[in-house]
C-alpha cells in the first residue's frame, strides 16, 4: 500500500473514531441531507456540525452537493469500502480462529 493510501486510510479511521461523525454517517446511508438537518438530532450548532462534516468531507466520506439554495451532504462509498477492504482480513483472520476454538471445543473430552 502506498503512503497516499496510508494516509486516506488514516483520515477515514480518525473520522471514524467520533461517534458525532459515525452517527452523521448513519444518517447520511438513509440519504441526502443539509447542515440543518444534520443538526437537528445532535442539539449541536451548525457551525459544530460544519467541523464534523469538513472531517469527513476531507476523509472522503461524504460529499457536499448543490441543489439550488440547499447544499446537501451524501454518503461517498469509495472510503468506506476501502476501510472495509482494509479490515476483512483481520475479519476473515478471527473468523477461522473462531471456528477452530468451536471446532475444539465440540470435541468430546479425553478420558484419562
Amino acid at each position: 500500500m502506498d503512503t497516499k493510501s496510508n494516509d486516506s486510510l488514516s483520515a477515514v479511521f480518525a473520522a471514524l473514531g467520533n461517534p458525532t461523525r459515525r452517527a452523521i454517517l448513519a444518517r447520511l446511508a438513509k440519504g441526502e441531507a443539509t447542515v440543518y438537518e444534520l443538526s437537528q438530532p445532535f442539539g449541536l450548532t451548525q457551525p459544530t456540525i460544519s467541523r464534523h462534516l469538513k472531517v469527513l468531507e476531507h476523509a472522503g466520506l461524504i460529499e457536499g452537493m448543490r441543489d439550488a439554495q440547499r447544499r446537501p451532504r451524501r454518503l461517498r462509498l469509495k472510503a468506506i469500502k476501502d476501510a472495509a477492504d482494509w479490515i476483512e482480513p483481520f475479519r476473515e483472520l478471527w473468523a477461522r480462529r473462531l471456528n477452530n476454538l468451536d471446532r475444539h471445543l465440540a470435541k468430546p473430552p479425553k478420558e484419562k
